[in-house]
């Protein structure tokens, strides 16, 4: 209502503008008041099937870049390594019920396969990767993914027709092949060469729900212990140090609580998508500590089925530490009637952009989970049962009163 009230005074308009209304029954809100100490949609959620469908469907009302794009329009930190902005373009599309979600465009084939000769803070996002992370984070039980769908968007009419930014109309252009295209306007590697495409107007991408605003719901972003070098020498302690859990437990919040259990949580999730971009963790600071760990931006995931960077384990072969309830799951999802890769290939199907993975993609999950279990094992060998396998299956079930309370 605010912003529709500055647009209509920004045109000299003093009608009185009728207010927007807020449905309670919105996917989106019903998605935001669903989450909960124990994750970010309770299992066999309605509502997340409804988000789902309501973002393949929903017409695109506006479009805009993301924030961080926005911060790279003002600033660069050369000190560092950065990601190139034109490489990794990201919108902001927005849909009626005040719906909003992250449209990450198609920029690399499913059947191609990230070089060897790539770091991996240049490789690209893969739009297909963030669909089936959510897909495999809900299989794996552990619901700290958004709600992630494919859908083919017609550039044209859904986001160049719909934005009011200046600077996103001007990067449109149509190529010699008579397609419409644009990319980021950024300092610097913001060319034609890293455009997206349609094919003319339609193009590939994955929607991500967008959490609740940070006002309603704050979080803290957190640097990985087991954070990399994004340099291209060098290398972090604990790539060097077998025994470097023993100084993480010292830390606080690792010396205590269940913290530590949900970064081998993330890095498991981590080693069977292949991600090694995983520099920063959130959380919502309402649930204290023992919060779960948000597993957000997965686009770096299932770029190469024919390698398992095993040092993305490091939290579990270091620490030799799992929850029973993730023990649990993944020794179901390696029995031959629950595979892994079947479950993924049965859940897939249900999004538009059907096949998300290639079939090589597919089998490398159950080699990655194989790899765990096997890691777990030399674990309970080493320590035994009782130290490696933490009992979280009689935890009390949250109180009401933890539950993201938004107003209207």
């Amino acid at each position: 209502s605010r912003r529709h009230k500055l647009y209509r005074e920004e045109l000299n308009l003093t009608s009185p503008a009728a207010p927007l209304p807020l449905r309670p029954e919105a996917s989106w809100l019903q998605f935001h008041l669903g989450i909960s100490r124990d994750g970010l949609y309770p299992r066999s959620s309605p509502t997340v099937n409804r988000l789902l469908r309501d973002m393949q469907d929903f017409t695109t009302i506006s479009a805009d870049y993301s924030q961080d794009e926005k911060a790279l329009l003002g600033a660069c930190d050369c000190s560092q390594i950065v990601k190139p902005s034109g490489v990794h373009l990201k919108l902001v599309l927005r849909f009626q019920d005040f719906g909003k979600a992250m449209f990450k465009p198609m920029r690399q084939k499913r059947e191609e396969e990230t070089p060897e000769d790539f770091f991996y803070f240049v490789d690209f996002q893969r739009h297909n990767a963030e669909i089936a992370a959510f897909h495999l984070d809900r299989i794996l039980d552990f619901r700290r993914v958004p709600p992630t769908v494919g859908r083919l968007i017609n550039v044209t009419k859904e986001i160049l027709e719909v934005t009011k930014n200046e600077i996103l109309q001007s990067v449109f252009f149509v190529s010699p092949a008579s397609n419409v295209c644009f990319f980021a306007k950024c300092p610097y590697m913001c060319k034609t060469e890293y455009a997206v495409c349609g094919n003319p107007h339609l193009l590939e991408g994955s929607l991500s729900a967008f959490l609740p605003s940070l006002n309603l719901a704050p979080r803290l972003s957190i640097p990985n212990p087991w954070i990399r070098s994004y340099s291209f020498d060098g290398k972090e302690e604990w790539e060097v140090n077998p025994l470097y859990c023993n100084t993480v437990r010292e830390i606080y919040p690792y010396s205590n609580g269940n913290r530590l259990l949900n970064i081998v949580d993330m890095a498991i999730f981590d080693f069977l998508i292949g991600n090694m971009d995983r520099h920063h963790y959130e959380m919502f600071t309402k649930f204290g500590d023992d919060g779960f760990l948000l597993h957000l931006d997965n686009a770096r995931g299932f770029g190469r089925h024919s390698h398992d960077e095993t040092s993305i384990l490091a939290p579990l072969s270091q620490c030799c530490i799992i929850k029973r309830t993730t023990l649990l799951r993944l020794q179901l999802l390696a029995e031959p009637e629950y595979r892994l890769s079947d479950v993924m290939r049965e859940s897939l199907l249900q999004d538009r952009l059907a096949p998300v993975l290639t079939e090589p993609h597919l089998l490398a999950l159950d080699r990655r989970l194989q790899l765990i279990l096997k890691a777990v094992r030399k674990c309970i060998d080493t320590y035994g049962e009782a130290t490696v396998v933490a009992n979280d299956t009689t935890q009390p079930e949250a109180p009401a009163s933890d539950r993201v309370k938004l107003t209207t």
